[in-house]
């Protein structure tokens, strides 16, 4: 993963699913003066219909803004919604759109 890539990649279930190409990936939780900042859970709004119920729902860290999520050769891209934060809701993350793998 790119060091300078503000998105982190979240981690899928299985690596091959019908052909599908998802690989393993962490979620790398980002600190805020050498502690954890907590952890929030995320809900992914939007984007295709076949991405798997599973992938849709996260634990990330509060500071994160935007999450992408390794999808059939090629990134999901997700960015967390201002509206409705609070409460023991999850927040929503929603789809802004889809880049290709260059291979």
């Amino acid at each position: 993963m790119n060091v300078s890539d503000p998105a982190p990649t979240v981690r899928t279930t299985d690596p091959i699913v019908n052909d599908d190409d998802r690989i393993v990936r962490s979620v790398p939780v980002r600190t805020i003066n050498g502690e954890a900042a907590g952890i929030i859970d995320v809900v992914l709004e939007g984007g295709p219909a076949n991405l798997p119920a599973e992938l849709r729902s996260h634990r990330v860290s509060p500071v994160e803004h935007k999450i992408k999520v390794r999808h059939y050769g090629g990134y999901e891209h997700f960015e967390r919604d201002s509206a409705g934060i609070g409460g023991d809701v999850p927040v929503v993350f929603r789809w802004t759109g889809r880049t290709r793998i260059a291979e």
